[in-house]
């Protein structure tokens, strides 16, 4: 190991007032969140990065401001033995490990939990999963499993959440005339979900006021003469990071109203993650105990259209607030 080469290690050393117990738990739930290894109490070693640097430097900030004191250094190992020594105090085997039992339990519930549970449950592994990525700076088989493991339970859950899941697609999409598609029957997969239900609401409301459905147990019984939509070798599916819902509204010349661009983000994080959205909790939960209560999608679809006719006009005084506002 060329160890002039070596990028530097990072070195704060803290100390704070004994009365402050709040801000010592807040600063030392900071450091783990970030990763660091404790050397003993008040130093804490990270490995160089300019994004780590300025971390450490807003937490010591924090600890001044708290009337401690603290300094970030740059610490350089002195042989091979103590780099590898440093490294290892950041391996987080045992930390994919703990990751990998909490998958296990949750995949044995998969099948009891309602959707919007089984969407939640997803989200926070999701969350966690991501946030030991994060400080994983030295990956290693440990990872490499853990990431099959995950990919293998994400799989689970999708297949659980919405049978048949289109894959996404590249390519542009290209922009289409409304005009030419009128009064046609579109066709989706059956016991609809977030981006289907409110990808129908969206045909018929602003695309094909005449639109007929179709609902496929499996997209092979799609009819020739149907639109399909949401599923792999539909007419309308997921492009790039785009949803159905979005690809709907770049192909029809809608993404310009912002009213539907915010309702896009909200099936956009229901249906894949994303940014929050206040209101996807309370739609989610609309959905599901609907579709619990329905005994068919035409019945399903009739009770959510004005559901996402109010959580349009919503998006839409929003919109125009926030243009009225604006400089």
């Amino acid at each position: 190991m060329d160890l002039e080469a070596e990028a530097a290690w990072l070195l704060l050393v803290v100390t704070l007032p004994t009365q402050g117990a709040t801000a010592r738990m807040r600063i030392w739930r900071a450091l783990k969140a970030r990763g660091c290894a404790a050397l003993r109490d008040g130093a804490y070693l990270l490995p160089a990065g300019a994004d780590r640097d300025e971390a450490l430097q807003r937490l010591a900030a924090e600890c001044e401001a708290e009337g401690g004191s603290a300094w970030v250094m740059a610490v350089q190992p002195r042989s091979e033995d103590e780099a590898l020594a440093f490294q290892s105090l950041f391996d987080r085997a045992e930390d994919y490990a703990a990751l990998a039992k909490s998958w296990q339990q949750a995949n044995r519930t998969l099948a009891s939990l309602a959707l919007p549970e089984l969407a939640r449950l997803q989200r926070r592994l999701q969350r966690e999963y991501e946030a030991l990525r994060t400080i994983d700076f030295f990956p290693s088989e440990a990872s490499v499993d853990a990431e099959v493991r995950w990919g293998d339970l994400n799989r689970r859950i999708d297949s659980v959440l919405s049978p048949g899941e289109p894959h996404e697609t590249q390519g542009a999409v290209p922009r289409l005339d409304a005009r030419q598609y009128q009064g046609r029957l579109w066709a989706t997969r059956r016991r609809l979900w977030v981006d289907r239900v409110a990808s129908a609401w969206l045909i018929r409301r602003f695309i094909d006021r005449k639109a007929t459905f179709r609902w496929l147990a499996a997209p092979s019984d799609c009819p020739k003469k149907a639109l399909g939509f949401d599923f792999d070798g539909a007419a309308f599916t997921h492009v790039g990071d785009r949803v159905t819902f979005e690809t709907l509204l770049s192909s029809f010349g809608l993404d310009g109203d912002a009213g539907l661009q915010r309702l896009a983000a909200l099936v956009h994080q229901l249906d894949v993650g994303g940014e929050p959205v206040p209101e996807a909790g309370g739609f989610e939960a609309i959905l599901a105990g609907a579709r619990e209560r329905l005994p068919d999608d035409d019945a399903l679809l009739a009770e959510m259209t004005p559901v996402l006719d109010s959580l349009y006009a919503h998006f839409e005084r929003a919109a125009a607030r926030a243009r009225s506002s604006g400089p």
